[in-house]
């Protein structure tokens, strides 16, 4: 049985085909189009999933969406009338925009299906998932767990901000949420507005920004913003808020509360912006431990799955899992909206079809999450060649020889290999590459190659079977998305003076044996590679162990700020030109900036809308 899941209209597009339970392949619409967080119907995602299976529309048996738009224009229609009349202006150019566009969904979907496949029963085998529901479904289902507590969180979906839900074998059963408008992602999404980050996307940010700042902030938020229960229940005070009718996420009260208007994108960041973040990130640390404690009491598995937007905050996900309330913790790659598209077709699969779920053993079902295209050699030397690019082909071991040595040497590396990922990680298919032990990388890195904010931690991948040697963590962590402390035996204690220093001051200060990946709390986003899921990878990075001692590598996205990460090989030739790398590695082709032509360099500091 063959069933293709779809996410679209709000943001981060998405397809995914589950064939007989397996996950064949998944991708974002942003890869295709080069248009970030692209919302629009993912018909170029839908195209790759159907030509990896080597499939046309005609042979999917069904076709699943990822929520009900119906029930969400009932939230809209329901929350105006609640709050009328305040909230007009919203209204009225949110309504015009659901009758033509968003409440007829399921009329679109048909129409832009009926162009591939005209024949096919519509009306029958498209299906509709509630949009926790497909988080859940995203979460547990390839998870490596007979059973667990599913728990989702996100800005909001049809109603629900927040679900909980139990699994067991191919059975998923939703239990509790918390309703609209109270919402622990939009709350955080109210300070990433109001430390002038863009909503939807600036989060992480906000995120990194944290540990520069002190939570000076987190009392007045749980007495003024949320009334935060003992089990993790909360309910928001609207009153600080604009955006369940307004244009804004806060409003004048929230301004007074905080002394002062919300900062401007590219304004100076000052230590209240600081401040702030690491005010946010706290309270949210606060519910996600309440809540997951509430549960742990209640479970028998000892298992926790996640997803959803707040998912992604891998630094209160390491909170999680060194609290031990639950023993094991899986999250979701691709969390948010995407990930979505993978939910429904599994909710439609095993929920709807009650088709059987089969574990694999203690590995997940997401294939390192490497779902998207590859490209054959012969078809990476052709795309190059039409580029322009001057390049040399080496054998495998070749290839890891030579980039391990220019790694060692201190060169920053595009490496493009294999199938891309599917979610918001780079996972060492579509990265850019760098030694972390050289202090002024991370500084290179954000300014010279992907030019963004120099505050931006970047993280580390490491071989699995050495991460306890230098992180506080001995467990899987492939997909980024849990953060712990550099080992005490690799860290740097700072001098008085550097104690001293404020903010991003402290950046520059080498606070390990890696600086490139230790943030200034000594923290790392982790990402464990492992030669079962991406055995390339992990042998540039015992290449580079037996060469330096070191088996960690900084890895970042290959992409600039506000560019979607490069998909096609064409992609990684262009940033390359348009950046500061040194060498870049697609497939066994090895390219050094030093051989391109120079008329094509590329501009590419100010080519995307910032992020």
């Amino acid at each position: 049985m063959r069933v293709l899941g779809v996410s679209a209209f709000y943001h981060d597009s998405a397809a995914a085909l589950v064939e007989d339970g397996k996950i064949t392949a998944a991708a974002q619409e942003e890869r295709f189009t080069r248009r970030k967080h692209d919302s629009d119907y993912p018909a170029n995602a839908i195209d790759y999933c159907l030509s990896a299976a080597d499939i046309s529309l005609g042979d999917v048996d069904f076709v699943a969406f990822y929520d009900k738009p119906f029930l969400k224009f009932e939230r809209l229609l329901e929350t105006y009338t609640a709050f009328a009349p305040r909230g007009f202006k919203s209204f009225s150019m949110a309504i015009p925009v659901w009758i033509k566009e968003k409440l007829f969904q399921k009329s679109m979907l048909i129409r832009k299906l009926n162009e591939q496949a005209p024949d096919y029963d519509w009306e029958t085998r498209l299906l509709f998932a509630e949009h926790h529901q497909s988080h859940a479904a995203s979460a547990f289902f390839p998870s490596p767990f007979e059973n667990a507590t599913v728990l989702t969180m996100d800005g909001v979906g049809e109603w629900a901000t927040a679900s909980v839900a139990q699994g067991a074998g191919n059975a998923l059963a939703m239990t509790r949420e918390i309703h609209w408008p109270h919402s622990l992602g939009l709350l955080y999404s109210a300070f990433t507005y109001y430390t002038g980050f863009r909503v939807n996307s600036g989060e992480y940010k906000v995120m990194g920004l944290a540990p520069y700042g002190e939570p000076k902030y987190r009392d007045l938020i749980l007495d003024k913003l949320i009334d935060l229960k003992d089990d993790g229940s909360f309910r928001l005070n609207l009153d600080y808020f604009d955006y369940c009718t307004g244009l804004r996420m806060t409003n004048s009260r929230f301004d007074e509360l905080f002394e002062g208007a919300a900062r401007q994108p590219e304004e100076l960041l000052t230590p209240k912006h600081m401040d702030l973040a690491a005010s946010i990130q706290a309270v949210t640390e606060e519910v996600m431990l309440r809540l997951t404690r509430a549960l742990a009491a209640e479970s028998d598995s000892g298992n926790l799955c996640l997803a959803g937007g707040v998912a992604l905050n891998c630094v209160a996900n390491g909170k999680v899992l060194r609290d031990g309330a639950f023993k094991n913790i899986w999250v979701q790659p691709a969390a948010g909206d995407a990930g979505g598209a993978l939910g429904a077709a599994l909710t439609a699969y095993h929920g709807f079809q009650n088709q059987p779920r089969h574990l694999n053993g203690s590995i997940d079902a997401m294939a390192g999450s490497y779902l998207g295209p590859t490209y054959s050699q012969e078809d990476i030397e052709r795309r190059l060649l039409a580029e322009g690019a001057k390049f040399n082909v080496v054998s495998e071991s070749d290839l890891i020889d030579q980039v391990a040595g220019a790694l060692a040497n201190d060169h920053a590396i595009g490496w493009f290999q294999g199938r891309m990922e599917f979610g918001p990680r780079a996972l060492g298919g579509r990265s850019i590459l760098g030694d972390p032990r050289t202090p002024s990388m991370q500084k290179t890195l954000n300014l010279k190659v992907k030019y963004r904010e120099s505050f931006r931690p970047f993280a580390p991948s490491v071989l699995r079977e050495d991460v306890a040697d230098w992180f506080d963590i001995d467990t899987d962590s492939p997909y980024m998305l849990m953060v712990a402390d550099v080992a005490s035996e690799r860290q740097r204690k700072m001098t008085n003076d550097e104690e001293a220093l404020f903010g991003i001051d402290k950046l520059n200060v080498a606070r390990s044996d890696i600086p490139a990946v230790t943030h200034v709390d000594y923290s790392a986003r982790i990402q464990t590679v492992h030669a079962e899921t991406n055995p390339r990878y992990h042998a540039l990075i015992s290449a580079f162990k037996t060469r330096t001692g070191c088996p960690v590598l900084v890895n970042t996205s290959f992409n600039v700020r506000g560019e979607p990460i490069v998909c096609t090989p064409e992609d990684a030739f262009r940033c390359f030109m348009g950046t500061e790398l040194d060498v870049l590695a697609v497939g066994n082709c090895i390219l050094r900036k030093a051989d391109q032509d120079p008329a094509l360099k590329r501009d590419y500091k100010d080519a995307f809308e910032l992020d």
